[in-house]
């Protein structure tokens, strides 16, 4: 009985300093996978930084332009997107030759209704 408590406390020892020494080893493996994460993600900034840069002075460049496109045509836009209630009816715009576009109603799309029919049976084209 006195070789099992003397062999108890040394063999609790011997669990818990294995143990430990494997929780620092599995400590010190989580700590290098998160330092080469913050490598990894700091080279991709510093590769990325000088596009971004660049998309920044493009976007400055476009401003203008696009803040004038949409003052000139957001009230015409504002307009078609009253009068069309459900554009997936449509097939993509055709450009013909002489600059005119074509809107195209799909097929298995039903005619709208809200157009009155001609009374005198005449069509202006």
């Amino acid at each position: 009985m006195k070789q099992i408590t003397t062999l108890a406390p040394a063999t609790v020892l011997a669990l818990v300093l294995t143990t430990s020494g494997a929780w620092a080893q599995e400590d010190r493996g989580t700590r290098l996978m998160e330092e080469g994460a913050k490598l990894f993600f700091r080279g991709l900034m510093d590769e990325m930084e000088p596009a971004l840069r660049e998309l920044e002075g493009l976007a400055q460049d476009l401003e203008p332009a696009l803040r004038s496109f949409a003052d000139e045509m957001g009230p015409a836009l504002r307009d078609l997107m009253e009068q069309v209630d459900d554009w997936s009816a449509f097939e993509p715009p055709v450009v013909l030759p002489n600059g005119d576009i074509l809107l195209r109603r799909k097929p298995d799309s039903a005619a709208p209704d809200a157009l009155p029919a001609p009374e005198d049976g005449e069509i202006d084209l």
